[in-house]
């Protein structure tokens, strides 16, 4: 036996009324909605899985299956001009839910454990031609330059190269469980994303550690972060000098110590390839298949959502816990 679709929609709706109870803004904001907040993340999550991004096409296949009303609980088929505006403005709640499910999900497996994190970025290639830095910087787009995505930015890292496009900021736990993502533009500083993280990250989630690479090396934010009782561990490499820093470098070595440092490669960095195959993207950039930040964030965090929803389910049902094939065949 395995999940089947209504399973996952099922944990959806559930998980998400839970969400619903302990969030005011949320209430706040889904209460003058026609079509629900669940209802319109099970429908993209559906059409991510089906391949399905221009809203126009969405509109025209839930015209040809009239019986997802009755599986949504929708009494007519939103328009297409409604699938765009409410996808634009979806990912506060997505990542909000997110964010959600990895604080409580913990009790069910051990795999969904929050006392070791992780923290990275991936970029994503911005989906038509790259715009030029020089052009850019000038704000000037060629002529012969169409469906240029004017939100993305550019971005190196030693894996990627330079990308034209967006970055997902990730915290996950030791097993690559999602609990946090921010998405922005590639340029976005990684420190500034884990700046926006911090409050949930200390008061709430409160791991006894958090790993990343040495982009995250600060040592005023170390030793803040060490007074709430949080360690946070990087290699450290730029910061050798002076007795804290020696004193520092000493304390990452230790046994006990130096193997949550080395896991994050394991831990994190296999996660955005599952992101890349959720959304059916291949190639070192991953290009994305929507323009415009507001689109990509909500894309991003669709994806994220997906794995989240894969991994739970997976713990409950004894299955791989980081296959995303049973999940993929339920919704595609």
């Amino acid at each position: 036996m395995e999940p089947t679709f209504n399973d996952y929609v099922g944990l959806i709706y559930n998980r998400f009324e839970a969400f619903i109870q302990g969030s005011a803004e949320v209430k706040r904001i889904g209460h003058p909605y026609l079509y629900q907040q669940q209802s319109m993340i099970v429908f993209f999550l559906w059409m991510q899985w089906k391949r399905i991004y221009q809203f126009k096409s969405q509109w025209r296949w839930a015209q040809q299956h009239p019986e997802i009303k009755a599986v949504l609980g929708w009494e007519s088929i939103p328009d297409r001009s409604t699938f765009s505006r409410r996808y634009k403005a979806l990912y506060q709640v997505v990542q909000e839910f997110v964010q959600f499910l990895g604080e409580v999900s913990e009790t069910l497996a051990e795999e969904l454990g929050k006392k070791h994190l992780y923290e990275d970025q991936s970029l994503f290639k911005a989906h038509g031609p790259v715009w030029h830095q020089k052009d850019r910087k000038a704000g000037r787009i060629p002529e012969k330059l169409r469906h240029l995505d004017t939100d993305a930015t550019w971005a190196k890292s030693a894996y990627h190269g330079w990308v034209y496009g967006y970055g997902l900021h990730l915290t996950c736990n030791h097993a690559g469980f999602p609990m946090l993502l921010e998405v922005e533009t590639a340029a976005f500083c990684e420190t500034e994303a884990l700046q926006r993280k911090e409050p949930f990250l200390l008061n709430t989630l409160k791991p006894e550690t958090l790993a990343g690479d040495d982009a995250y090396t600060r040592a005023s934010r170390i030793r803040q972060w060490a007074k709430a009782d949080v360690l946070l561990l990087t290699p450290a490499l730029r910061w050798r000098t002076g007795r804290y820093a020696r004193a520092y470098h000493q304390f990452i070595a230790q046994p006990d110590i130096a193997p949550l440092l080395q896991r994050r490669k394991s831990a994190i960095e296999p996660i955005f390839d599952l992101i890349g195959k959720i959304l059916g993207v291949t190639g070192r950039q991953k290009q994305l298949a929507l323009q415009q930040l507001p689109n990509v964030r909500t894309c991003l965090g669709l994806a994220v959502l997906s794995l989240q929803l894969a991994m739970i389910t997976n713990s409950v049902w004894g299955l791989p816990f980081r296959s995303i094939s049973t999940l993929r065949g339920a919704f595609a």
